[in-house]
C-alpha cells in the first residue's frame, strides 16, 4: 500500500478518528479533575558533614569523601526499624505505622554531594510535612548514638504554611498524553478494519484483481435519483395519453 493510499484510508474514516480521539480526550479530562486523589510531596535536606575531634569542621577532600560514602548507610539508617520506632513514639500524632513510613518516605541523593533530600508523599501535605519533619528530626538525633559520630545537620524543613499544587494531577499533561495514544490506536484501528474489509469499491481494485478493462460501470443509485426515475415515467405516461381518440360509436 503507498502512502497516498494510506492517507485516503484515513481520510475516509476521519469521522471515526475523531470520535476515538475525542472520547479519550474526554475521559482523560474528567478522570483527572473529578476522579484522581491528590497527593502531595513535603521534602527535607540535611546534610552529612565530618567533624574534627574537637568539634570544628574539617573542610578537605578526605573526610568530604568520606561524608558521601557515608550517605548510602544513612539512606538505609533513616528507613530502618530504629528511626522508624523513634518516629511513631515521639510523634503518635501522624496516626502511621513504622513500615508504612518506611516504605512511603524517600531518601534521595546527588553524585558527590554531601546532601540528602527527604521526600514524603500522602494526601494531606500538612501530614506529609510533619512526617517528614519528624523522621528528619529522629534521624539527626539517633545519628550519634548509632554511627557514634555526630555529623547531620538539617538544611531545610518541610514548610507547613505552603500550599503546593497536587504531584499527580496535570490535566493538560494528561489530556496531550491521551491525545497522542488515542490518534496512534485509532490509526491503527482504522488500518485494521480497512484490511479486514475485503469488498471492492473502486474501478481500481477491481482491475487490480480482475487483471481486466472495465466495460460499465454504475455509480451509486440513491432514493433521490429512483424519485427522479419515477417522476420522469410517470410523465412519459402522461405525454403518451395525451391525444384524443375516436370510439367506435362515433
Amino acid at each position: 500500500m503507498e502512502l497516498k493510499q494510506y492517507f485516503e484510508v484515513m481520510r475516509k474514516k476521519w469521522w471515526l478518528l475523531t470520535i476515538i480521539v475525542a472520547a479519550a480526550m474526554a475521559v482523560a479530562g474528567v478522570k483527572s479533575f473529578y476522579f484522581t486523589t491528590p497527593v502531595y510531596a513535603a521534602n527535607a535536606k540535611l546534610i552529612v558533614n565530618q567533624s574534627s575531634g574537637d568539634g570544628a569542621a574539617a573542610l578537605n577532600a578526605s573526610t568530604i569523601q568520606t561524608s558521601i560514602f557515608l550517605i548510602n548507610s544513612y539512606k538505609e539508617i533513616i528507613k530502618s526499624s530504629a528511626v522508624m520506632n523513634k518516629v511513631v513514639e515521639q510523634y503518635p500524632e501522624l496516626g502511621e505505622s513504622a513500615s508504612l513510613l518506611s516504605a512511603k518516605i524517600s531518601v534521595t541523593s546527588a553524585n558527590n554531594s554531601q546532601v540528602m533530600n527527604l521526600v514524603y508523599e500522602d494526601t494531606s501535605y500538612p501530614k506529609a510535612a510533619a512526617v517528614v519533619n519528624a523522621v528528619s528530626t529522629v534521624f539527626k538525633a539517633q545519628i550519634p548514638d548509632i554511627m557514634n559520630v555526630d555529623n547531620i545537620t538539617i538544611l531545610s524543613e518541610a514548610d507547613l504554611s505552603l500550599s503546593p499544587a497536587p504531584i499527580n494531577i496535570n490535566p493538560v499533561m494528561n489530556i496531550l498524553i491521551s491525545f497522542v495514544v488515542s490518534l496512534m490506536l485509532a490509526i491503527g484501528f482504522v488500518f485494521l478494519l480497512d484490511y479486514l474489509d475485503d469488498t471492492l469499491k473502486t474501478e481500481s481494485q477491481i482491475i487490480e484483481i480482475m487483471e481486466g478493462p472495465i466495460l460499465i460501470a454504475v455509480d451509486k443509485i440513491t432514493k433521490s435519483d429512483l424519485k427522479k426515475t419515477a417522476r420522469s415515467k410517470a410523465a412519459q405516461k402522461e405525454k403518451a395519453g395525451e391525444g384524443k381518440y375516436a370510439t367506435v360509436n362515433q
